[in-house]
């Protein structure tokens, strides 16, 4: 999944969401120095992502952009599945969306010092396209899609991925309902085992 699922599948827990979102910048067990629920968070997107890779309807998914972009199909399509997050948020959460990504921009400023370099470097550009809320819109994914191939040096082709996107919508919408619902149960489960026990508080 990408930035805006592990954001929301964070359950408005800060350190569990700060680990979620800055995992992918982090290797092997080069947390340790974190504080214990930033841990706690990257664990869970790990879990996450396990989860999701071997889900069917994910595959399902990435079978249908794979003869075009081979081994890139499966970042594609956690693009796609965050812009229909961002579509549908009402559906997903109470709080706005533009409030949930703006109280997400506030909380890494206030956990900048944790943050791996990786995340420092990208965050500027992040927030200043404000690219959490432009999932929810076509530009927005197509901006994502061409920067995204900006950074393979052209060889991804992942810009022309938004002509799929718009011939595949609804195939690729139907799926993400249907994964997402079984991604949240298990991202909760999965949650709530992470909570410290009581008598240790």
């Amino acid at each position: 999944m990408n930035f805006l699922a592990h954001i929301y599948l964070s359950f408005d827990d800060t350190d569990i969401t700060i680990g979620n979102f800055i995992a992918d910048g982090i290797r092997g067990n080069k947390y340790k120095h974190l504080p214990h629920r930033i841990q706690q968070g990257i664990l869970l997107h790990r879990a996450i992502d396990t989860f999701t890779d071997a889900h069917k309807i994910p595959k399902m998914s990435s079978k249908r952009l794979h003869k075009n972009y081979s081994h890139y199909s499966r970042v594609i399509v956690d693009i796609f599945y965050d812009h229909f997050l961002a579509k549908n948020w009402s559906v997903y959460s109470d709080v706005p969306l533009e409030l949930f990504v703006d109280n997400f921009y506030d909380s890494l400023e206030e956990y900048y010092h944790f943050l791996p370099d990786s995340t420092k470097h990208m965050m500027p550009y992040m927030i200043a396209d404000n690219w959490l809320l432009n999932y929810s819109n076509m530009e927005g994914i197509a901006k994502v899609l061409t920067g995204m191939n900006r950074r393979t040096q052209n060889k991804s082709k992942m810009n022309f991925a938004i002509l799929d996107l718009e011939e595949h919508y609804d195939d690729f919408e139907e799926e993400f309902t249907q994964f997402f619902e079984e991604l949240v149960i298990f991202s909760k489960q999965k949650y709530n085992s992470l909570k410290p026990d009581k008598n240790q508080l």
